[in-house]
């Protein structure tokens, strides 16, 4: 694809317009009303730079979409590179403005792409990683092992000895269990101890966790127990960690949750999990990133180093998710159905969370036919969108949805024995493709 101008302010002045919760896009040349009215609506959720071309249709990265549909097929997910660099330069100013005392650690489950990855680390943050199979992405990707944090409420035996192996700089414990194995495995290994401080957020309650009830971490009862086991094991406690939960935008709670655990002990490094929520639609109203920093930062004392584990906030706006209209189904009284080339295979968070999203017809925004996006699979919930405004959507069409740069790809799925989509980078109008189409023969690739 032949470079463009994009229209794009530099990563920094972008990262500076992020922390302070403003948008960051590149200039609308095309003069339909309604089209820009619509795209004014949708800038908040749309990948950084994005904009309308003379044509209409979207750029991301100043790439024109509805080419990368033709050039590399859909679905696809596509990414604007300087997006994620801007967000995780953002995070770094806004604690860096209130602190020299911070870490900021890329929750990689939103996102376990090896090229997100390599962006990470060479902007300078940590690594969160949840199984041994990320852990060996994050190597992949450039991380050094010291900058890995290893999570999960049951890591296997399997899981613990490679990270030891391989350098792993901090095992983060959620378990009596996980306490033995350690003493058996590594005796000496940097740990941090994870709590369930018994808060619950305003969030879908299978992305909360902090709440009593919850397979992650010690109660709060059980802290102190914890704590003299790894002392007993030989372990370095260096800290405390917690993550209520998701897409927050009540930053009460996490003041809340710093309170709970600077009274847990004297620790030199409090890890305050992730959480701050995106706009997936143009109500939302998440909080900046330095509203966010404010509030971890103004409950924890002077000489404790702050840790947290942004992912969603890193990558689900840096991407969008094209595909291509296959059928239009009216029913006359009850509704449009626009079925699309993915569904629950690209995009499982519909059907497991009702996750809200919106769409457009990429080189066509604005339109008021209220329709519902479906999915190709054989189920009956295989439902993208229900009642999104459209614009006249026929057969052909480029359909764009925004905001799905975050567990779209880490959630994907052969479902029907669809082959999973690949994952574009795009930058400066250049587009370069950093996970490959999946084909029909992959799925035979592990045939005994």
């Amino acid at each position: 694809m032949n470079p463009r101008a994009s229209g794009a302010r530099p990563i920094d002045e972008k990262a500076a317009l992020l922390r302070e919760g403003q948008g960051a896009s590149g200039a609308r040349p095309i003069n339909d009303r309604a089209a820009l009215l619509r795209y004014a609506g949708l800038e908040q959720v749309l990948p950084l730079g994005s904009r309308l071309n003379a044509r209409g249709a979207l750029e991301v990265g100043g790439c024109d979409v509805t080419e990368l549909a033709r050039e590399h097929g859909t679905p696809a997910y596509v990414y604007a590179e300087d997006d994620i660099r801007a967000r995780a330069r953002a995070y770094r100013e806004a604690f860096a403005a209130r602190t020299n005392r911070f870490e900021i650690i890329y929750a990689s489950k939103a996102a376990p792409i090896t090229a997100v990855y390599r962006l990470m680390a060479d902007e300078g943050l940590s690594c969160d990683v949840a199984s041994g199979g990320e852990l060996h992405l994050a190597l992949a990707g450039g991380f050094a092992p010291d900058r890995l944090y290893l999570h999960g409420n049951n890591k296997t035996e399997a899981e613990l000895r490679y990270a030891v192996e391989r350098g792993v700089g901090t095992i983060v414990v959620d378990s009596f269990d996980e306490v033995e194995r350690l003493r058996r495995l590594a005796p000496g290994q940097r740990v941090m101890l994870r709590v369930t401080p018994g808060i619950k957020p305003d969030t879908h309650e299978k992305i909360a966790t902090g709440q009593e009830d919850s397979k992650f971490g010690f109660g709060l009862d059980d802290v102190p127990r914890a704590i003299a086991g790894c002392e007993a094991a030989g372990l370095e406690l260096c800290g405390l960690h917690a993550h209520i939960g998701s897409q927050i935008y009540e930053l009460s709670v996490l003041e809340r949750l710093a309170e709970v655990l600077d009274g847990m002990g004297d620790y030199p490094l409090l890890n305050l999990g992730g959480g701050l929520g995106i706009a997936y639609t143009p109500e939302d109203r998440p909080p900046s990133v330095d509203e966010y920093a404010e509030a971890l930062l103004s409950r924890v004392p002077d000489g404790v180093t702050v840790l947290c584990e942004p992912g969603r906030s890193l990558v689900g706006n840096a991407g969008v998710t094209i595909y291509t209209v296959g059928t239009v189904k009216a029913i006359p009284g009850v509704r449009t159905y626009v079925a699309v080339d993915g569904g629950m295979s690209d995009n499982l968070r519909p059907m497991l969370y009702a996750a809200r999203y919106e769409a457009q017809i990429a080189d066509r925004f604005g339109g008021s036919d209220l329709c519902t996006v479906a999915g190709m699979h054989c189920e009956s919930g295989d439902i993208l969108i229900r009642d999104v405004e459209l614009d006249d959507p026929r057969p052909g069409d480029v359909l764009v949805i925004p905001a799905t740069g975050a567990y779209g790809h880490s959630m994907a799925n052969n479902y029907n024995a669809i082959p999973r989509p690949p994952v574009i980078f795009c930058r400066d109008g250049a587009a370069r493709v950093v996970v490959r189409r999946e084909t029909y023969d992959d799925l035979t690739l592990r045939d005994a």
